[in-house]
């Protein structure tokens, strides 16, 4: 019998992790950053994420052919392929949570030097793309994940209790951008020497 060989380094755990984004229309790089590169400083950090930590979706339809007088598919067309991100921010008072939760600019949320701000908020928002980073770490084992066009396509109730900290939930859906790609990956695996 073959002996089966496992290695608990190639087993990821999302142990830590962290995010950033920043608005369009201004330096944002053609593909990943290396982790060993400091992003650049249009990058806001999301701050503190819940314990569930990162979601990465797949929304895929697709449509069955199915020949004349068969009972399994001859072909199969995928016809919706999406790619989502869903992470719950904890820290409220960061301009960047505010920004990406109500699809403003980020300068609009902003405290000034007293740490005040104010904001009017629409029910009929212009679209709110921006650009995105997620890291998940896990030891010597690092992901990074590129959305260069995402949009905060989806957002939760936030509640204000007194037994938990306000979270605001938000579900980035990656568009394609120039070049057609929706997620550049970056990845570093530790390999054990067996």
């Amino acid at each position: 019998m073959a002996v089966i060989q496992r290695s608990v380094d190639l087993a990821v755990v999302g142990a830590n992790g962290g995010g950033w984004a920043t608005d369009l229309g201004v330096a944002t790089p053609a593909t990943p950053i290396a982790f060993d590169s400091v992003l650049p400083g249009t990058f806001f950090p999301l701050g503190a994420v819940s314990e569930d930590g990162l979601s990465y979706g797949f929304d895929e339809d697709s449509q069955e052919f199915i020949a004349w007088g068969q009972l399994t598919p001859f072909r199969t067309q995928i016809t919706k392929s999406l790619r989502t991100f869903q992470v719950t921010l904890w820290e409220t008072n960061r301009a960047i949570c505010k920004s990406a939760m109500y699809r403003l600019p980020i300068a609009t949320v902003t405290p000034d030097v007293s740490g005040d701000y104010a904001f009017e908020e629409t029910a009929t928002p212009t679209p709110d793309r921006r650009a995105w980073v997620f890291d998940v770490v896990d030891g010597p084992t690092l992901e990074r994940f590129y959305v260069p066009l995402g949009e905060v396509t989806d957002r939760d109730d936030v509640a204000f209790k007194s037994d938990e900290i306000a979270g605001y939930n938000l579900t980035i859906t990656a568009y394609a951008d120039s070049d057609g790609v929706t997620v550049y990956h970056l990845g570093h695996v530790q390999l054990s020497a067996s």
